[in-house]
């Protein structure tokens, strides 16, 4: 049975104007002497969970999560808390498989799925830490191969209502492929990408933009709802605000879809 336990004093936050409440959680993974770190933020009465995958570095320095935050809560008047798990080996956990270096030296493992079963396997004590009830609709979202991991997630599992796929890594070798074999579970998908990424001399980066436009087709064509907005600039530019825009999208279509209804949480 996982354990969730405080690595810090909780703490109050004000954010966009509200108090939000603030901890440090460490997870212990199930069969496994691997520890996960998360930090949680949730408003009083949230009414659904945004997760999100994240590098160490990023949960340490918190600034720009915080920030994130902040955005989503500007953009959306629905309440909701939201789960940053850290993430030790970006390339290895959450990879759907492997596949050799694309750029740099380190190749790519196949991670994934543990990562996968890890968050579905917190998802109810995340609910209770924040007094959300068992089946209040979770969005997993994340930017780069984050957002791919998640987008990998509305294909294997039914536990997401909504994806925030940031400037997904679409060009992974093989992902085509495997979208054009699976259909998604999830209700609503948001995928988004920079102006400029695919201007880049690497010669599978630079399928980028003519992957996502094909991965949005499927969607649509999966009846699956669906936008793609185009972010002015490159991959590296504006991380935090490409999430939060995605996340903003998710909360907005759960509430139109009447979602926040507790017990639709993914497609049947």
């Amino acid at each position: 049975m996982n354990e969730l336990n405080r690595a810090g004093v909780g703490q109050h936050l004000e954010i966009g104007g509200g108090a939000w409440q603030c901890d440090e959680l460490t997870v212990d993974v199930p069969l496994s002497e691997e520890v996960k770190r998360a930090l949680i933020l949730h408003e009083s009465e949230p009414r659904a969970l945004l997760v999100q995958p994240v590098e160490a570095e990023e949960l340490a320095e918190r600034t720009g999560l915080l920030d994130e935050v902040g955005m989503i809560r500007d953009a959306v008047s629905m309440p909701f808390a939201i789960a940053f798990i850290r993430v030790d080996d970006w390339n290895q956990e959450l990879s759907p498989w492997p596949a050799p270096a694309v750029f740099g030296k380190q190749d790519f493992g196949a991670g994934a799925n543990a990562m996968l079963k890890t968050i579905e396997s917190i998802l109810p004590e995340l609910k209770s830490r924040c007094n959300l009830p068992g089946d209040a609709p979770v969005v997993l979202g994340g930017y780069s191969l984050a957002a791919l991991f998640s987008l990998w997630s509305a294909y294997e599992s039914h536990s997401f209502a909504a994806i925030a796929a940031a400037s997904p890594s679409v060009w992974f070798p093989g992902w085509l492929d495997y979208a054009r074999a699976h259909q998604p579970k999830a209700n609503a998908i948001y995928l988004s990408l920079g102006d400029r990424e695919a201007k880049t001399r690497n010669p599978i980066m630079r399928t980028v933009s003519t992957c996502i436009e094909e991965q949005h087709a499927l969607l649509q064509e999966a009846g699956t709802k669906t936008t793609l907005e185009w972010n002015p600039g490159n991959h590296f530019q504006h991380p935090e605000l490409r999430c939060a825009k995605g996340f903003s999208w998710c909360l907005e279509q759960l509430g139109k879809d009447g979602l926040f209804i507790y017990g639709h949480t993914s497609k049947g």
